[in-house]
């Protein structure tokens, strides 16, 4: 059986990641893709990346409607490895947490959880309320995994497609996915030159 991985995308900021996170996973071997996209989600693929619907569909293998609730991600018996929300709003985030299985995202969600099945979500706001953190504790302690897309410096990005990148691969590794998006942390190395942009007058 392949490996199956549901990738949802909603309407919080941050579509690079859902849709860079489908282009990584089509090159994996024996992978087969669900995506089921909210309609916030698809005007922020096109608001933010200038994707067309058409684009991101064929990175999927199989594309379920929102509203589908009949689809097979929607049943416990279609086994999974599991499910990746990114981004994930805080109103996908509130419905998994309080399991209002009202869409297609949510009740794919609340399945996986139930089967004790790896759930991400990439939350995606700031400053967050107290609705918020209750919410990602909720979800905390029912198996799922809060995973807020903070960029990382310590590797000395050079472009915003290497931030996502980086984002991406740790992403893949709570699946057991081997990538090279994030290589491992290989430890502190010294007598590194600071970059450019920290340089003061001393070390000029």
């Amino acid at each position: 059986m392949p490996r199956r991985l549901i990738v949802a995308i909603t309407g919080a900021s941050g579509a690079v990641y859902g849709v860079r996170l489908l282009q990584v996973l089509r090159t994996v071997p024996g992978t087969e893709i669900h995506l089921v996209v909210t309609p916030a989600g698809w005007m922020n693929v096109e608001q933010e990346l200038q994707f067309g619907r058409a684009q991101v569909e064929a990175l999927a293998h199989e594309v379920h409607g929102v509203r589908e609730v009949g689809a097979s991600i929607a049943s416990g018996s279609f086994a999974t490895d599991g499910m990746v929300v990114a981004p994930c709003s805080m109103r996908t985030l509130a419905a998994v947490a309080h399991g209002l299985s009202d869409n297609l995202v949510a009740r794919a969600a609340d399945v996986a959880l139930k089967e004790r099945r790896r759930v991400v979500l990439m939350v995606r706001e700031t400053p967050l309320n107290l609705a918020h953190l209750r919410n990602m504790v909720a979800v905390t302690e029912m198996g799922g995994v809060v995973f807020p897309p903070v960029p990382a410096f310590y590797n000395r990005p050079e472009s915003i497609d290497a931030l996502v990148d980086h984002t991406v691969g740790r992403v893949l590794d709570l699946f057991g996915i081997a990538q090279a998006l994030s290589p491992a942390w290989a430890g502190l190395r010294s007598g590194l030159a600071r970059p450019p942009a920290l340089q003061g007058p001393a070390d000029a």
